[in-house]
């Protein structure tokens, strides 16, 4: 193999890898980060969930009781991303702005709960819950799925 095949290679295995994924960022304004603990007792009092990875990862597994909401990610995962590159259909959450609600995905790696949560905010939604953990953390805490 060549040197620049193998370079390419090897720049294609480094910047795949689970490893170096950017973790989603540890707050966000306006909205409440809920432990997977926190999430199930509000599920169980009757507060919605909205699992916001594609309707393949959602029907692999989810949080039992979810809807399913994709968010369609086009932007960086950075803090300060442009939503008007991704689409997500506010249409779906709650109509009453003030109600709770809980976002997830795929846990701190993922950045669609992040962006979902955030988009909801600015859209006026002040009851926004996020499980920053998401699926991963529910499952590995025993939780029931589906």
């Amino acid at each position: 193999m060549n040197r620049s095949m193998l370079a390419a290679a090897t720049a294609a295995v480094l910047f795949s890898s689970p490893a170096l994924a950017i973790d989603n960022p540890s707050s966000i304004s306006g909205a409440t980060i809920v432990s997977v603990g926190e999430a199930r007792a509000m599920i169980e009092a009757g507060v919605p969930v909205f699992d916001v990875r594609s309707k393949n990862e959602f029907a692999e597994g989810h949080v039992a009781g979810a809807h399913n909401v994709p968010y369609k990610e086009r932007s960086p995962k950075v803090a300060d991303f442009d939503g008007g590159k991704d689409k997500f259909d506010l249409s779906k959450l709650p109509a009453d702005k003030q109600s709770e609600m809980i976002f997830y995905c795929n846990g701190i790696d993922c950045w669609k709960s992040y962006k979902a949560s955030v988009t909801a905010v600015g859209a006026g939604y002040t009851g926004v819950k996020w499980m920053r953990d998401g699926y991963p953390g529910w499952k590995a805490a025993g939780y029931p799925v589906k």
